[in-house]
Order: C-alpha cells, then structure tokens, then sequence
C-alpha cells in the first residue's frame, strides 16, 4: 500500500489503469499466473523437443543457443500489468548462453553477475561469426569475453527506454507525444527512473529495498544519488550509438 502514497503521476496512471486495475484484483491474479506459468512450461517442453531433434543430428557441437525474452509482466505486482515501468518483474529478464566451442569451457554451468543489455546480443553475435563490431551503429557490447572466462573492463550502469505516446496516458496526463518517454538507470543498487515532461523522477535502493516498495526521490534525502544518475543517463546520451547514422 505504500507504494500508492504519494505516487509519481505517470506511475499512478498506470497503476490506474485498466489493465493494471485488472490485474491488481487478487480473483484475475489466481488464474493469470498459474496460466503464465503453464506457457512457460510448454516453452520449456518444445525446447526439449527441439534439442533432441538437434543432438540427433548433431547440431548441438556447432550451434550457440540463446534464451531470453524482451521484458517480464508484472502481472499485478505493483499493482500494475504487462510491462509498463522499469521495476525488476519487467526490467530483469532471463540470458541464458549456450556456446559448444571450447573456448566456452571455462564459463560452462556458471552465472553473472555482471550489468548487461539486451542490446549486447547484437554485438555478442556478430564476434561469435568473426565480425567486428561497429561500435558507432551497434549499442552493445559483446558478451563473448565473459562467455571465455575473461573480465573486461565493462559498464557501470545500464539503460532501459519506453515511450508510451501510443497509449491512452498520454492524453490523460495531458503530455504532447513528444514528453511521453520515460528512462530507468541502474548501477547494480541504485535504480532512477525518469519520466519527461517536468516530473520528478523515482529512485529505489535495491540493497535495503529489493521489493522495490520505497521510492526514495519523494524527499530530497537522496538527491546525490539522483544527481550522480542524471550523469550516466546523460553520458550514454552523448554515447556513439545514439548519432543518425547511415
């Protein structure tokens, strides 16, 4: 209940949602989630299918296989749905790296911890096919070194963008499409989201705040931290990738 205190206006818009209204609704949570959950065990069981159908044929010692997904759904936590904010249910995703070459030896059955972006798979493909990566056109950074077992020196945030001009909150804010954008950046610990269009912005501390319950920017408290976040945002603002290029 905390988290309708005082909420951010566009956080409050979503929640106020329709959908996020549906969802919030303890009857619509006890049948989605275990619905959700069934998908994702068909997804497993085809999977399981298909790779049997791979070692037949022995595809598995030449192919790398990559699971992940493009967001996560809240599906009614934070009293929201779908996908439309930058708390952990929708913004930590599964990447999950299968690569056969032994290079990959080191690294096989472990995780990391490490700040990656979805954005690096497009990166991490084109060094596994021999390519070197176009660092003013691809955003991303390649995974590969991390998947051999080395520690490259690496990013010390990440980056996640919405627009939501599309969708019925515009109007009911009263933003022109344009302001209708929002950014979270995350530090490992501390995550700031911003939301165009004069607001202030939203800060959690995921050390004593793992639930993401406290929105911290409602007091001045913690401006440092806002301040040294509005820095990276506008770091990878200046950043290569974000030219027109051609």
């Amino acid at each position: 209940d905390v988290e309708r205190d005082e909420a951010h206006p566009v956080f409050r818009a979503f929640m106020d949602s329709r959908i996020s209204s549906s969802f919030s609704r303890d009857k619509v949570r006890n049948n989605i989630v275990p619905a959700y959950m069934g998908l994702i065990k068909q997804i497993d069981d085809q999977l399981g299918v298909l790779f049997d159908w791979m070692e037949e044929r022995g595809m598995m010692e030449n192919t790398m296989i990559v699971m992940s997904s493009d967001h996560g759904d809240y599906l009614g936590d934070h009293w929201l749905g779908e996908k439309d904010l930058f708390h952990e249910q929708s913004v930590k995703i599964p990447l999950i790296i299968y690569d056969p070459r032994q290079t990959a030896n080191k690294t096989r059955n472990t995780t990391c911890d490490e700040l990656v972006e979805s954005l690096d798979l497009a990166a991490t493909f084109v060094e596994a096919a021999g390519g070197k990566v176009p660092d003013h056109i691809i955003e991303g950074r390649s995974l590969i070194p991390w998947i051999n077992g080395e520690k490259p020196e690496w990013r010390n945030y990440v980056v996640s963008e919405f627009d939501y001009s599309a969708t019925p909150l515009a109007v009911k804010l009263g933003l022109e499409p344009r302001d209708c954008r929002l950014f979270m950046v995350f530090d490992g610990r501390w995550k700031m989201m911003h939301a165009e269009g004069g607001f202030r912005p939203m800060l959690f501390d995921l050390k004593s705040d793992p639930d993401e319950f406290h929105d911290l920017a409602k007091t001045e408290e913690y401006a440092y931290e806002i301040d040294r976040l509005y820095g990276f945002l506008a770091q990878w603002g200046r950043s290569l990738a974000q030219r027109v290029t051609k």
